[in-house]
């Protein structure tokens, strides 16, 4: 066990926020499935050190936690007017994480049309019957090659629906070399997003997740219900929207108006709204 520190973390707001589906958090303690370990942290509250419990060592969580970020001057280049602000001031110290590319893809093929439960839970199925215990009642996130041989029946036992097949072409693609994730590091935003979407079941709104969340495309701005809702209501005005607005325009807006670092910022307005509602 050992201890890390950085100025402007909060893990609450980092690991509660939406863009990772392994943790849990019971009283004061998140347990989380990183990497093939069971891990807990904490947070002191009042000196923001932060208690790490795992096999895992330091470097890697402060990589994981991005602690590599200025995180002052990004919030400092997004915080762009008073909605903005708002949700800055109110999360502040929501750092996004970077995931392992493969369970990132995995997990937003998922995330489509289901609520952050229903991920958490069919996460949880597949990796019971496809991962490999690591403590009891804990999983490793299944390999490609144990999901693109699955049987029907074992997938079917997973109650994916839709998303069974789609989860079973996606590890294949990979295992066959269709899809090289690590290549997707070395392509420029654009490039990658249209590499994702050839998948079955990829969309520009989980593109862009996955982009964010494991392939350090920060100019990638996810737009889901929650975000379009936000945008209309707190942006729809802009002259930008002035022909009509459409969730691929708003992902075109959020890039041009927040800039390089626009992910950041629909991360907090998610955040926010999925909090606070709209006010």
């Amino acid at each position: 066990m050992y201890t890390l520190q950085c100025d402007d973390f909060n893990l609450d707001y980092t690991l509660d926020c939406g863009q990772v589906f392994r943790w849990d958090k019971v009283g004061d303690v998140w347990t989380g499935v990183v990497q093939g370990d069971v891990v807990r942290a904490w947070q002191e509250l009042k000196t923001g050190v932060v208690h790490i419990d795992s096999r895992l060592q330091e470097d890697f969580f402060r990589n994981y936690f991005r602690f590599d970020d200025d995180l002052g001057s990004i919030l400092e280049t997004v915080n762009k007017d008073e909605y903005m602000d708002e949700a800055i001031r109110g999360y502040r110290g929501m750092r996004l994480i970077r995931q392992d590319p493969w369970e990132c893809l995995i997990s937003y093929l998922l995330a489509t049309a289901w609520s952050i439960p229903n991920i958490k839970n069919g996460i949880s199925k597949l990796s019971r019957i496809f991962g490999e215990e690591i403590n009891e009642g804990y999983y490793s996130f299944p390999k490609p090659s144990a999901l693109a041989m699955a049987c029907d029946s074992d997938l079917c036992d997973c109650r994916l629906g839709f998303r069974t097949n789609r989860i079973r072409k996606a590890a294949a693609q990979v295992v066959d070399g269709d899809i090289n994730l690590d290549e997707l590091f070395e392509l420029d935003y654009e490039a990658a997003k249209k590499k994702l979407m050839m998948l079955d079941g990829i969309g520009e709104k989980v593109a862009d997740c996955i982009l964010l969340f494991a392939f350090e495309k920060m100019e990638a701005f996810p737009v889901d219900t929650h975000v379009e809702k936000v945008i209309r209501t707190y942006y729809g005005n802009h002259n930008f929207f002035k022909d009509g607005m459409t969730k691929t325009k708003i992902g075109r807006w959020g890039r041009l108006y927040f800039g390089k670092y626009c992910g950041y910022a629909q991360q907090y307005l998610f955040y926010q709204k999925r909090l606070e509602g709209l006010k």
